[in-house]
């Protein structure tokens, strides 16, 4: 069978890879250090039968999954020989920590500044477990805990609650987790009809990608097929300093909110200023079958309605003049709100932590995720806008912001850093057959 007319081996593939989060739903992040290279392998052969493939039936219960995913150095701790770890990318074997100048993580951001362990040797392996609600999550993740309760060389290191309220609002008020590409071969649609599905290489190795080829899957294949790279971030939202700047810099309530939907692409209810450039349409926020259903090139090449420099069109240009390449950098993002909501209208710090854990799911870290947060986020050259960062979530807070108006532009002056790094890790989310392979390294199959 041709690499192209294979299809996805779904039942060999963590549903945590493919699968909608539920909605409502709260998620929990639990990282745990390898102390005891067989006490290790034993954790992976029991969170085997915790971890649900992407083949699942239908039935109650389904919105409840745990997944399994392993540092570079979870892989070492494990004894993955030598040969099958230099196969990995590069940048996954450098570790996040290594990449914060490509990736901007510097000042405030910078790795010495995170929350430990987080950037360290010390995370090896990430449990992730989603739920509606926070009874279910519970039961998923206890099963998950009891496969390490009694392990001595296993000790967990940390630990990151998060929940997806019903209306999807992160912490700066605005609706999130709305566009999402499909995926060739899951079963599952994408939100924007115009957006044909990408190639099932994009996100899973061993299949064919936009490029038309496969690229080289860790060794052996049985390690590496079926499985994916995943991106885990704390990110720590400035909630009242980004509300004191729109008050500080628009004539009003109403001039607040435009302002704020001019700097996210979208207003705060979800509805994309692509479709209603004027005015919020809250029932169009709502609307999955219509909130994600536009292009910009056809109407708004200038960006009248979405500003070029706008969060979401710079994080997914979708028909933008560098569309022969947007399919290359196109990737499965997904943020979960952590910590207390800071109250409508209150505009001082409070001293809480709060923000988004994101996660990127993909098949190329460099040229997906590393490439959109170097070049799209916190450059602005594919766009003719220099040295501009993103508004909402860049990393300096130096920088001017455009905003295209007749007759002449909006300047916004003294941004601020809204979002600051807290920490995170690259992934490796194995296949189900490869994590029986790692836990049965000791038999021979080294």
């Amino acid at each position: 069978m041709a690499p192209s007319d294979t299809p996805l081996e779904l039942e060999d593939i963590q549903s945590g890879v493919l699968r909608p989060r539920p909605s409502p739903y709260a998620a929990t992040y639990i990282a745990l250090r390898i102390d005891e290279p067989r006490a290790g392998r034993e954790l992976i052969r029991r969170l085997g039968p915790v971890v649900t493939s992407a083949a699942a039936p239908q039935r109650p219960g389904r919105d409840t999954w745990v997944s399994v995913a392993l540092s570079f150095e979870g892989l070492k701790a494990l004894g993955v020989p030598q040969a099958s770890l230099e196969s990995f990318a590069w940048e996954f074997r450098q570790g996040m920590a290594a990449r914060a100048t490509a990736l901007a993580d510097v000042g405030e951001s910078a790795p010495e500044r995170w929350e430990k362990p987080l950037g360290t040797s010390d995370v090896h392996l990430v449990l992730v477990g989603v739920a509606p609600d926070e009874a279910r999550l519970e039961a998923a993740v206890g099963r998950g805990r009891e496969a390490f309760a009694d392990l001595a060389g296993v000790t967990p290191v940390w630990r990151q609650d998060c929940r997806a309220p019903p209306d999807h609002k992160e912490p700066f008020g605005f609706r999130d987790g709305i566009s999402h590409p499909a995926i060739e071969g899951s079963g599952i649609p994408g939100t924007n009809p115009d957006d044909p599905p990408l190639r099932a290489g994009e996100l899973v190795l061993g299949y064919v990608d936009e490029l038309g080829g496969v690229g080289p899957p860790p060794q052996p294949d049985i390690l590496g097929r079926n499985g994916t790279y995943v991106v885990f971030r704390k990110l720590h939202q400035r909630v009242a300093e980004f509300r004191r700047y729109l008050r500080s810099n628009a004539s009003g309530p109403a001039d607040e909110e435009l302002l704020a939907a001019k700097m996210m692409g979208r207003w705060r209810s979800g509805a994309p200023l692509a479709l209603c450039p004027l005015h919020d349409d809250p029932e169009l926020g709502a609307d999955d079958a219509r909130n994600n259903a536009f292009l910009y090139k056809a109407d708004d090449a200038i960006g009248y309605k979405t500003p070029p420099g706008s969060h979401c069109r710079r994080a997914n240009p979708r028909d933008a003049a560098v569309a022969g390449v947007v399919r290359l950098h196109r990737m499965i993002r997904r943020g979960t709100a952590y910590g207390p909501l800071l109250p409508d209208g209150v505009l001082d710090d409070d001293g809480a932590d709060r923000g988004l854990m994101f996660a990127f799911v993909g098949a190329h870290l460099k040229r997906q995720f590393e490439f959109v947060q170097s070049e799209w986020i916190n450059g602005g050259e594919f766009l003719g806008l220099g040295e501009a960062k993103d508004p909402v979530v860049g990393a300096s807070g130096d920088g001017v912001y455009s905003i295209p108006r007749r007759p002449v532009p909006r300047r916004m002056r003294g941004l601020s850093q809204f979002v600051v790094t807290r920490g995170g890790e690259y992934c490796f989310m194995p296949g189900l057959r490869a994590l029986r392979w790692l836990s049965e390294l000791e038999s021979g199959q080294r």
